[in-house]
């Protein structure tokens, strides 16, 4: 009778996050008195789940801004960008990613001094018919 190859549980289930680790963890937790078979392999699937999801994210974010690699300030933007990821990641503060970047409103910019004389000569000589008239 030949020996069959011991796999993981993970590589049963599919998966690459490591599930006995996961059930490990659930033990020493104590999060409830008993844990079932299915419970890490669950919880694996979620995390490698939203993992590939985040690091799509991150991936698009990176060639984006014409990088090779995924650096931390990819991973906030892509949070930051994605409605759902915000949500649920609303508290979290990434560690070397500096500041999200808002539009600023052209109002607040500051004008150079060549703009403003031609603002304020387009603005005298842009007279239209339309906007004067006569109210006999």
């Amino acid at each position: 009778m030949p020996q069959s190859k011991k796999r993981s549980l993970s590589s049963r289930a599919g998966l690459v996050f490591p599930c006995g680790r996961l059930r490990r963890h659930l033990q020493k937790g104590r999060f409830a008195p008993r844990v079932g078979k299915g419970a890490p392999i669950y919880l694996a699937g979620v995390l490698e789940y939203l993992c590939a999801e985040i690091l799509e994210l991150a991936g698009n974010q990176a060639k984006e801004g014409k990088k090779k690699r995924i650096v931390p300030r990819h991973i906030m933007l892509a949070v930051r960008q994605d409605s759902d990821f915000e949500r649920f990641l609303r508290d979290v503060s990434f560690p070397y990613s500096g500041v999200q970047v808002s539009i600023i409103q052209p109002e607040l910019l500051r004008v150079r001094r060549s703009d403003k004389h031609k603002t304020k000569e387009k603005s005298r000589n842009d007279v239209r018919s339309e906007d004067v008239t006569e109210d006999w």
